[in-house]
């Protein structure tokens, strides 16, 4: 699966609700530049109506101007461990490469090799998610995964002491880099995984936790799906949406008898966590 990456030329004072208006259009990464930003979204999904409009929308009021190239599906290892660091979470969590040496003092030591330039861990809501993870029970839970990404969260919940695992995500990489990543972790919780989405889950299968780290639009499409598969007084955390849209994925929740436990927030991203009562 290709992606397209978008360089959008723009004053930094309005990066932020580029970023939130691309979010809504389905581009999945962000990197800030020194003039403006970076963005990406699947191939199958760019549209250039969608730039032009943006052009349009901000032109008179900051100089802005856009240009996009297709990136070819391609192992971005190298390029990665020039610039990655380990992701550190509170005082329990470390995230790390191969080339990383282990560090004792972390409670967690999470392994992760990537096979694109996304989903690395290197994002707010990744943060947000597994440290609220540390305050959930797992211990012989079945947890299942949308949008699994690199599987992290997955093997963070194997190491918290679930027992079984499903994650899924809608491109082929994340599927096999979830695979290898959770061998690399020699995880001892049984796993499944596959390319899809929620549809494809079995009837009648529960659990006991769900992550859903994925986008606002998709959580208030399926919130009510994943209910179906969230076992009575099961936890599901849904973060990858900005603050601006917590009132929106708390709503949605409500209407479909879930019990608000907290939320958390880190530069503008949320997450919130909910309970099935």
């Amino acid at each position: 699966m290709n992606y397209i990456e978008v360089e959008i030329h723009v004053e930094a004072d309005f990066s932020e609700i580029i970023v939130a208006e691309l979010g809504e259009a389905g581009y999945e990464s962000f990197v800030e530049t020194e003039d403006g930003l970076l963005a990406y979204i699947q191939e199958e999904g760019f549209d250039q109506k969608i730039l032009d409009e943006l052009t349009a929308k901000y032109q008179d009021l900051t100089t802005i101007a856009t240009s996009w190239k297709s990136l070819e599906r391609r192992n971005w290892n190298e390029e990665w461990e020039k610039s990655y660091e380990p992701i550190v979470v509170g005082t329990k969590i470390r995230v790390r490469a191969t080339f990383h040496e282990p560090d004792p003092s972390f409670t967690y030591d999470l392994l992760i090799q990537p096979k694109m330039s996304f989903g690395t861990g290197h994002h707010e809501t990744t943060w947000l998610v597994m440290n609220e993870q540390l305050n959930l029970p797992h211990d012989g839970f079945s947890v299942m995964d949308v949008g699994c990404g690199t599987g992290i969260l997955s093997i963070l919940a194997a190491k918290l002491g679930a027992t079984s695992l499903l994650g899924f995500d809608i491109d082929e990489w994340a599927v096999e880099n979830t695979v290898e990543n959770f061998e690399m972790n020699e995880l001892s919780a049984e796993t499944e995984v596959f390319q899809g989405t929620i549809d494809k889950v079995e009837g009648g299968k529960m659990f006991g936790g769900i992550l859903a780290n994925i986008n606002r639009n998709i959580l208030l499409a399926e919130i009510p799906k994943y209910l179906q598969h969230l076992k009575p007084g099961g936890w599901l955390v849904t973060s990858g949406f900005y603050e601006v849209d917590q009132a929106d994925i708390e709503q949605c929740a409500f209407n479909n008898g879930l019990k608000k436990l907290r939320s958390n927030t880190r530069n503008q991203w949320a997450c919130v966590v909910f309970e099935k009562i």
